[in-house]
């Protein structure tokens, strides 16, 4: 079986099980989100998405780091902790580490890399880091940011020649938008 489509399929795995983990605010989501980088890691550096594949990177980083403020914040007798909206004074913030990221990247992926794909590729990757930031605060509008990255990678997946982490980043999707209305009932059930 090929390289390629092995790790699409193991990704694929890792990512569903991500995911549903994420959608039930279980702890256990940011072990496997360090493991399932690896595997995308040398997926998307093998089809030449050279910013998704050093965003693997800050996603192995990203999964310790969300594990302990999970962890700090959780008392073992809840399931789900401190889910809340994005305070409104962050969003302009957001928005500006989003932008400069973006930038920053395109001009290093346009300048010295082959990528076909600059564009995308960096505003996937930058949108990524701020919903990864956006998730390990428990922000409900993370699941929005993801829906957009989804979005932009299913194309993005379909154009490279991976079509089953297309496929993946589809139901994805879908997932972001039910993530995100259980994440604001979560809310609600509190307020």
């Amino acid at each position: 079986m090929e390289l390629k489509l092995v790790l699409q399929i193991v990704g694929t795995l890792l990512g569903l099980l991500y995911l549903w983990l994420e959608y039930k605010a279980n702890i256990w989501l940011w072990i496997v989100g360090a493991i399932m980088p690896m595997v995308h890691g040398v997926l998307y550096l093998s089809s030449g998405i050279y910013a998704d594949a050093a965003m693997q990177l800050y996603y192995v980083v990203a999964g310790i780091y969300g594990l302990c403020v999970w962890l700090r914040g959780t008392k073992r007798t809840e399931k789900v902790v401190n889910i809340q909206y994005t305070p409104t004074k962050w969003i302009i913030q957001l928005v500006v580490v989003y932008a400069v990221l973006h930038v920053a990247m395109y001009y290093l992926l346009s300048e010295f890399t082959d990528s076909r794909v600059p564009f995308f590729d960096s505003m996937s990757t930058a949108l990524s880091i701020v919903a990864m930031w956006m998730l390990s605060r428990k922000l409900v509008e993370q699941w929005l940011v993801w829906l957009v990255v989804d979005m932009i990678s299913v194309g993005l997946y379909l154009y490279k020649g991976i079509p089953i982490t297309a496929m993946l980043y589809t139901l994805y999707c879908a997932l972001a938008i039910a993530g995100y209305m259980r994440w604001r009932r979560q809310v609600l059930i509190k307020s």
